[in-house]
């Protein structure tokens, strides 16, 4: 399909890793940045503007999908709020956290586990906003979606930092993206390798040795 708006093309340069601040610890590791922190931020104030935009005439509970989704978050809560203190209407919002355990048995069916998050009810009749890191198959997401479901809240909409392009897909699509990526393997910002690189403020593309290196 054509990359459009927020598309990062797979043959995408990026930038070499001595244009930004990269920690000295990962220099070796990293092929390169291919999204900046300083554009994430301004794609993130942007995707809140739209939130707000849709969502703003009720009640929204942010529901943060642990761990990767902490940091974009946090990011794009800060918006949320600003936008709520600089314009003549605001809509109260309230967050909660969730884990979600995917795992699977002989069937190889994705069963979802939710794990934490105040109790689920809370969420009828509510504006519900699911803030996730990255969406690769989409399957752990149209599970939780259906599971939300039950509880019968007035809206739910899904905005995900990062939508990966690949073919394991099952063509689900967030609805707010920040960026379309390529198949690679990503870490930074958000994006752990087994806890390495939550302390990368930009999202990059991990070399090969890498992968061996932070190996459990």
């Amino acid at each position: 399909g054509a990359c459009n708006a927020g598309c990062i093309p797979d043959d995408e340069k990026g930038y070499e890793l001595d244009v930004f601040c990269v920690p000295k610890h990962y220099e070796e590791d990293l092929d390169r940045v291919i999204i900046p922190h300083g554009l994430i931020m301004d794609r993130t104030e942007r995707l809140a503007r739209d939130i707000v935009r849709d969502m703003g005439t009720h009640h929204i509970v942010a529901l943060c999908v642990l761990k990767g989704g902490y940091k974009f978050f946090a990011d794009l809560l800060d918006y949320i709020k600003a936008l709520n203190q600089n314009s003549d209407k605001s809509v109260p919002l309230t967050v909660d956290f969730i884990r979600l355990k995917s795992y699977c048995n002989d069937q190889s069916t994705n069963s979802v586990k939710v794990i934490g998050g105040d109790e689920l009810s809370t969420l009828t009749g509510k504006n519900v906003l699911i803030v996730e890191d990255i969406v690769e198959t989409g399957k752990t997401m149209e599970t939780l979606l259906s599971l939300l479901s039950e509880y019968k809240p007035k809206m739910v909409k899904v905005v995900s930092l990062l939508v990966k392009r690949t073919p394991r897909s099952s063509g689900y699509r967030p609805d707010y993206i920040g960026f379309e990526v390529p198949d690679s393997f990503l870490v930074g910002y958000a994006l752990d390798y087994n806890e390495y690189f939550r302390d990368l403020s930009h999202i990059c593309i991990l070399t090969e040795g890498a992968k061996e290196k932070y190996k459990v």
